[in-house]
């Protein structure tokens, strides 16, 4: 079992980090909008204030992202401040 953060609910990171949670992965989930965030904590996933909080412990960062420039503000503000060294990346947007 990993421990995944999930930045990004939407039509595709919703559905993703619930299998990931299928998966008895522990996921952590943010979004911008908070009913994205309710959905996936029903299905399990657990709830992150921020998305530097949401990546605070993980081993395993997924970002699922509407543009680039989003991409690249939460790396920069949020993924790579906080993040710990030897998390494994993964952009999906």
């Amino acid at each position: 079992m990993a421990k995944i953060a999930f930045i990004g609910l939407g039509n595709m990171g919703g559905p993703m980090a619930a299998n990931l949670v299928k998966g008895q992965h522990q996921v952590t989930a943010f979004d911008l909008s908070a009913s994205a965030v309710d959905a996936a904590v029903e299905k399990g996933a657990r709830k992150a204030a921020s998305a530097a909080e949401a990546v605070k412990d993980a081993e395993v960062v997924v970002t699922m992202l509407p543009q680039g420039k989003h991409v690249r503000a939460v790396y920069e503000n949020d993924v790579l401040p906080h993040v710990a060294k030897g998390a494994f990346l993964i952009d999906c947007s």
